[in-house]
């Protein structure tokens, strides 16, 4: 069975806007953790801080998340 994980271009769309993750997370309220934990996928956001974080980058959530083919367990 080919499962699907969550992939995520946050840090590289975050960089090109010239944010820290302090300053992600400020726009969105959440803590710097949360971004980082979202940005090495160790964390899945909620539907709701998706959309916050496309929104304040400016960008369609497709263009930050995506699904990536994990494989065969």
């Amino acid at each position: 069975m080919v499962t699907s994980e969550l992939a995520n271009r946050l840090k590289e769309l975050r960089a090109r806007e010239g944010l820290t993750q302090a300053e992600l997370a400020a726009r969105v309220g959440v803590t710097r953790k949360t971004i980082n934990t979202v940005e090495n996928r160790v964390f899945v956001p909620s539907t709701i801080l998706a959309l916050k974080l496309a929104a304040a980058l400016a960008v369609p959530v497709e263009e930050i998340f995506s699904l990536e083919p994990r494989g065969e367990d």
